[in-house]
């Protein structure tokens, strides 16, 4: 097994790409072991590495079926209801709070 070529931080040469760029370009790794990285050095610390993947490799993104569409939408929904009141908070419940913000602050009541 061969060592990855490395490249410096804004260095990569053409028809290489990080998972998020593949994505823009509506593709994605399709199972192909990564190809390089780019490493971005940093002061005191251990550089920040970012994996590679050939665009020429790479696979169209898979398209959304109805179901799991409608399964996105069931799961975001239940990330939206307070476990305590149980009512649509209107926004994501933070995981920090495990439920809304009037529920977690009682006391203080939030004039709109």
């Amino acid at each position: 097994m061969g060592a990855l070529p490395v490249f410096r931080w804004r260095l990569a040469p053409d028809g290489y790409a990080t998972r998020r760029q593949l994505r823009s370009l509506g593709l994605r790794p399709g199972g192909q072991d990564v190809a390089a990285q780019l490493e971005r050095p940093r002061r005191r610390r251990a550089p920040l590495v970012a994996y590679l993947y050939r665009i020429d490799l790479a696979q169209p993104v898979r398209p959304m079926t109805p179901a799991k569409r409608a399964a996105l939408a069931k799961a975001n929904a239940a990330r939206r209801i307070c476990p305590n009141c149980r009512t649509d908070a209107g926004y994501c419940i933070p995981r920090s709070l495990g439920m809304c913000v009037t529920c977690a602050y009682p006391d203080e009541r939030h004039v709109a």
